[in-house]
């Protein structure tokens, strides 16, 4: 499969690139996309809700009248669930949300979506990703030559330059190839590569 590289400062068009079809022309399997995105934001949550039973609260070692002729349903304790500032029924625990997922379905799930961008044309390869001046406008007026708006640039090794240039659009994603994961390949629409990037990124998927 050949992919075409464009020139990053110029737009104009900067040759070919061949690429492996066992990365980049999977069809694109749904259910495992899904399973992967979803363990992804289910690892990401910090699962530190904490509650406390009627045993943990403080008080409520008398009983709170006596268990006849009150006219009163009887009680034993003021930290029940059904008092106020008694204890919850059931206690949320600390806990992990971590789904297992292991390396094959990972990369699985990747190759995936780099295919699926590529049929939906919504991957776009440069040829080198930076730029000349620690400025936004200069950043822009590069996007803006390939009409790009929601994207993620995908760099080798991202320069202080880009990263300064880059921090002040919020529409504007970036990220190296180590941080690459599929929730973030999703999130935007158009993800621009460099071509050394995605030299890098089809050696780790292979």
């Amino acid at each position: 499969m050949e992919l075409p590289i464009h020139s990053f400062a110029s737009g104009a068009s900067a040759g070919s690139l061949a690429v492996a079809d066992s990365v980049f022309g999977q069809p694109y399997k749904e259910a495992l996309v899904h399973q992967i995105v979803t363990a992804y934001f289910a690892g990401a949550r910090q699962g530190t809700k904490a509650q406390k039973t009627r045993a943990e609260v403080r008080g409520g070692g008398a009983k709170p009248w006596k268990q006849k002729g009150m006219g009163r349903a009887r009680a034993g304790t003021s930290r029940g669930p059904l008092w106020r500032a008694g204890g919850r029924a059931f206690a949320a625990r600390p806990r992990s949300y971590d789904q297992k997922v292991n390396r094959k379905m990972y990369r699985g799930a990747l190759c995936s979506i780099l295919s699926e961008l590529v049929r939906q044309d919504r991957l776009m390869v440069v040829d080198q990703l930076d730029v000349q001046e620690k400025k936004t406008k200069v950043l822009l007026a590069s996007l803006a030559r390939f009409g790009l708006t929601d994207v993620l640039l995908v760099a080798d090794d991202v320069s202080d330059a880009l990263y300064l240039s880059a921090r002040n659009l919020y529409w504007v994603g970036l990220a190296d190839v180590e941080a690459i994961d599929p929730a973030l390949l999703i999130s935007y629409a158009k993800v621009v590569v460099s071509q050394a990037a995605i030299t890098r990124l089809q050696e780790q998927l292979s």
